[in-house]
């Protein structure tokens, strides 16, 4: 049975950060748009993943009229809420001094804003489709791309549309649709993984990150009850070799003090460390935003942060088109997201290799670590002077 959909302006793959913040920007202008995404709600709602907004992520959302899905999630300049253990020392982080930015940062789990974008979306009356499978696009370099999918019937669906905006992620198929001779890969590999494990232990305070002679190490909360461990480790580490005992052991001693919280470790995962930018971030009528078009390292912080800035400058092209006819902005989409995007990866490079190579000379040596000790201290408010005898 095939059954052909009702138009829409934008059909949105994808309903993740990217995606449900493109739709709900492009709503509160009254553009149509219909958000499909493979998952079950359920599913999406409760996957686990990193929950850090920079001021800017906040303020887009709250200019765009959605501030409340990271209600109750703020965090404000002060070190209080992610201290560095700098070989077991407590040090300070350097205060900003943009007196001008009056807008708070957040910690907000992925999955708790996702999940209050999906009910501010469908309380407003978003078209939101979810077990969505088999997803492939059509005609992208026409006016009229055509979006095709398996309901969870497993009827076969059609939906045309004026834009189809790719927001599925690092491993979704809205990448394939561009052709292989236009699209261009950059990467780098750090040349580390981060062992990455969930348990059900709350992070109090909710971000605690650690240098080490050992290597690196990290909690942060995914919620009350629950929070995930990030230890550095070789690229050829396997799972099997990190039993639960030998995980809480060793982020203890990088931590550099006992674990007063402990709690049942769920799922582990060896993650290597990288950067990905894919050029250009658009072709014909199809756009790409988020994980789709890029991954940050994960010691950035920035991924949601990203993905909102992506969706910010397409929702503002998108209208400009509908409402003007004018396609300055949409033409100009990949240029203003690349440019911003290669500022962000800038950065997390520069973090990343601090933070790492600061701490276990065996990957990079001696040398670099030292050079990444002294960018390190850059960052951090001067050790106290000792106190001479009197």
């Amino acid at each position: 049975m095939t059954d052909t959909g009702k138009d829409t302006t934008v059909v949105i793959v994808g309903g993740g950060v990217a995606g449900l913040a493109l739709a709900n920007f492009l709503l509160q202008k009254g553009v149509e748009c219909t958000v499909l995404e493979k998952h079950s709600r359920e599913y999406v709602e409760q996957r686990q993943r990193a929950g850090a907004l920079d001021a800017g992520g906040v303020r887009v959302l709250n200019e765009w009229g959605v501030g409340e899905a990271v209600e109750g999630y703020s965090h404000g300049d002060s070190d209080s809420g992610m201290p560095l253990l700098v070989d077991g020392e407590k040090r300070q982080w350097k205060m900003g001094d943009d007196d001008e930015d009056d807008v708070d940062g957040a910690f907000c789990p992925q999955q708790v804003l996702v999940r209050n974008l999906i009910r501010v979306f469908l309380r407003d009356g978003g078209d939101l489709r979810f077990e969505a499978q088999d997803i492939s696009l059509h005609d992208i370099d026409t006016e009229r791309p055509l979006v095709r999918y398996r309901d969870a019937n497993r009827s076969t669906r059609t939906v045309t549309c004026g834009f189809v905006a790719g927001a599925d992620g690092y491993r979704g198929v809205s990448r394939t649709a561009i052709p292989e001779d236009v699209l261009t890969c950059s990467t780098h590999e750090f040349g580390y993984a981060w062992l990455t494990v969930m348990t059900e232990a709350p992070a109090d305070p909710p971000a605690v990150l650690a240098v080490h002679s050992r290597g690196f190490a990290a909690q942060i909360t995914r919620g009350p009850n629950a929070s995930r461990l990030y230890l550095q480790c070789p690229l050829t580490d396997t799972v099997e070799q990190w039993p639960d005992e030998r995980v809480w052991n060793e982020l203890e001693a990088r931590f550099g003090d006992p674990l007063d919280l402990k709690g049942p470790i769920t799922s582990k995962q060896v993650v290597p460390l990288r950067g990905v930018v894919f050029s250009p971030m658009s072709h014909g009528r199809l756009y790409l935003l988020g994980d789709a078009a890029h991954l940050i390292s994960p010691m950035s912080a920035q991924g949601m942060s990203l993905a909102l800035h992506d969706a910010d400058v397409l929702a503002r092209g998108i209208i400009q088109h509908v409402e003007k006819n004018d396609s300055y902005l949409l033409d100009g989409y990949s240029d203003a997201c690349l440019n911003h995007t290669w500022e962000r990866q800038a950065s997390a490079v520069w973090m990343t290799q601090a933070m790492h190579d600061s701490g276990d000379p065996n990957y990079e040596g001696e040398f670099r670590k030292q050079i990444a000790r002294k960018n390190l201290e850059t960052m951090l408010e001067p050790l106290a002077a000792p106190h001479s005898a009197s």
